[in-house]
């Protein structure tokens, strides 16, 4: 008895070092049998079978010793955890090996007696650890070798189990001795001082922040200003051209190309404007040194202005050539409007073709639509029976499945009886490697020791070096006179002090070429800043003529679009119309073949006349949109014009 309860105590303390989540089982029990070579070769072979057998069928072990912990074991100790998966084991895979008095003898030497009555409980093993066990391994497996031979060594347990406990009730109980009070005493603690209060802060005196100005939430005074100055302008340009249509200027008159040029007898032909151009109201334009948010750059005005002085060069170029008796443009001009107008009305067909074509192609979209709802139901039918197809081939194919994994597992069975000499091989070869790599290990610490060796007394030979070397003496360095030359004997040698000099002089020098250079640019800025100030007042000049030009222009334009009719209709946009009402006629059909009617058939007609009657009116509100944009795209033109004026 003695024998064995020692090994199940060395069992005991081996599980109680196993860490599952670390230690690998395999090199566990490597590590154990080098630790059990001064055992006994029978000891050593007992302990070691029972170890790797607690190792091997740990979840089994473990679900029934949880479950005694939880309902039957709350007040026994966590620290025979081990002791009662060692018993488990033994019970449920040596009974019948290690025999029934062989048994009793070890289980007498621990207090296991409770976890014996919760094991070989006939409710327990037929229930739920059944049941357990079952989830790990197959069922038929656990029924025959493991629950049944339980159920037959349950009476014998039994008898054990109440012995145990006759035992304990006639144990004669221990003497009572009055153990000793312990009396406290207070602790001789030093009193604290009293805290002192602290000096409150002062309050920071915030700075009293200004208030919003007004004008934040006020919109800017330049805007009003450009708004009213815009509304004159255009008051303004609107009575000059009035007065310029009444009256033309004399010098611009048209006239056949066979009749000479009128001219005076006293000096040549020059370009007079009548006193009532010269006294027509001056319209008040945007310039750049007014009050304004708007500001260009000196690059901008230097365009602008190059660019309205080659228009007034031109302008005088034609006046001059008028003077001289150059041809009208009148007829070419009204050959001109007319292919304009031709060619506007060939736009405005071309894009009524283009929007009718759409809708076309959109009455044809529909169509391809509902012949493609038709192929998918007809695909969808054809694919559920392939779906059919397939299941019943997937549910055959997992019968088979289920026949071989049957036999794979009896398989599994048979292979598993020869584990035990497989391990026995397996922890020989093991312990040889070891033994090698430890040999091994022990020659490479070796030579580290002798390297490390070398290592130091090399060091300590360059250190005694170093400590040679810094105690011979060291020169000290001597004085500099900056005011001395060095004596080289160099081409425009000098001392220190001279060179400073010099370079003070050559700095002063290069100081005054600064200023000069300084105030000559200055010089540039300004005169550059005064031919700007005289562009700029060119181009506000030049500003204000454009201005009158564009209202001229689109007056005419305005009179041009009023006298304009609406386009004549092109043989395409009828045909194009013709197309859409027999596709849109076609479409319906289809819609009414696909349509299952209700048997209320009163509602739906409704519904279609009325989504008829919709369709109709949005048709035509798209026309009458068209013809709108048609009349007005011609006035498009003058319209910006004068609204940029």
């Amino acid at each position: 008895m003695a024998y064995y309860g020692k090994c199940i105590e060395t069992v005991i303390q081996l599980l109680d070092q196993f860490k599952p989540e670390k230690d690998s089982p395999e090199q566990f029990l490597e590590a154990a049998a080098t630790s059990l070579q001064t055992l006994s070769p029978q000891e050593r072979a007992f302990i070691t079978e029972v170890l790797s057998g607690c190792l091997e069928y740990r979840k089994l072990l473990t679900t029934v010793v949880d479950a005694f912990y939880v309902r039957d074991g709350r007040l026994c100790l966590w620290a025979d955890y081990s002791l009662f998966e060692v018993i488990c084991y033994l019970a449920t895979f040596q009974l019948e090996e290690l025999g029934f008095q062989l048994f009793c003898s070890i289980v007498r030497s621990q207090p296991a007696h409770k976890f014996l009555g919760f094991l070989f409980n006939p409710l327990n093993l037929g229930s739920w650890i059944k049941d357990e066990w079952s989830l790990i391994y197959e069922t038929t497996h656990v029924k025959e070798h493991w629950i049944d031979p339980l159920m037959r060594w349950q009476p014998e347990v039994q008898e054990l189990i109440d012995q145990l406990q006759g035992a304990l009730t006639n144990q004669p109980p221990l003497p009572k001795t009055k153990a000793k009070v312990t009396e406290p005493k207070e602790f001789n603690l030093t009193a604290p001082r009293p805290r002192a209060i602290p000096v409150p802060e002062p309050v920071p005196v915030v700075a009293k922040t200004r208030p919003v100005p007004g004008s934040t939430y006020r919109p800017p005074k330049e805007q009003r200003l450009l708004e009213m100055t815009k509304r004159r302008n255009r008051r303004k340009a609107e009575e000059l051209l009035l007065r310029a249509g009444v009256e033309e200027m004399r010098c611009a008159g048209p006239r056949s190309r066979g009749e000479p040029a009128v001219e005076d007898s006293e000096k040549k032909p020059r370009l007079r404007l009548p006193p009532r151009i010269l006294s027509a109201p001056r319209l008040t334009f945007y310039r750049p040194n007014d009050d304004s948010p708007v500001k260009l750059n000196t690059a901008a005005i230097l365009r602008e202005g190059a660019l309205y002085q080659r228009q007034v060069e031109r302008e005088l170029q034609r006046v001059d050539k008028l003077m001289d008796g150059a041809g009208d443009l009148s007829e070419f001009l009204r050959w001109q409007a007319k292919v304009q107008a031709k060619v506007r009305e060939e736009q405005l067909a071309a894009g009524e073709c283009r929007r009718l074509q759409g809708k076309l192609s959109r009455e044809e979209a529909v169509l391809a639509r509902q012949q493609v709802v038709q192929e998918k139901k007809r695909k969808a039918k054809q694919k559920k029976e392939e779906t059919a197809e397939l299941m019943q081939q997937c549910a055959e194919r997992r019968l088979q499945e289920e026949r071989s994994m049957k036999e794979l597992v009896e398989q599994v069975m048979e292979t598993q009886k020869n584990v035990k000499v497989a391990q026995t091989k397996l922890l020989k070869g093991r312990r040889q490697m070891v033994q090698e790599v430890m040999e091994e290990s022990r020659e490479l610490l070796q030579r580290s020791a002798e390297a490390a060796r070398e290592e130091q007394r090399r060091r300590c030979e360059l250190i005694s070096q170093l400590r040679a070397l810094e105690t011979q003496p060291t020169r000290k360095g001597k004085l500099v006179d900056l005011t001395q030359i060095p004596g080289y004997g160099l081409e425009g040698e000098m001392s220190v002090v001279e060179l400073r000099e010099r370079l003070a002089l050559l700095k002063e020098t290069q100081r005054c070429k600064e200023e000069e250079k300084r105030d000559q640019i200055i010089q540039g800025k300004r005169a550059k800043s005064q031919a700007l100030q005289n562009t700029v007042e060119q181009i506000s000049l030049c500003r204000a003529a454009m201005g009158r030009s564009a209202a001229l222009r689109w007056e005419e334009k305005k009179a041009q679009s009023a006298a304009a009719g609406a386009p004549s209709r092109d043989e395409r946009v009828l045909e194009l119309q013709r197309r859409i009402r027999e596709k849109a006629a076609e479409r319906r059909r289809q819609e009414a073949l696909l349509y299952v009617p209700a048997p209320r058939a009163a509602r739906p007609k409704q519904q279609a006349q009325l989504e008829a009657q919709r369709r109709l009116e949005l048709e035509q509100s798209r026309e009458r949109r068209l013809r709108a944009l048609q009349r007005g795209g011609s006035a498009r033109g003058p319209a910006r014009c004068l609204g940029a004026v």
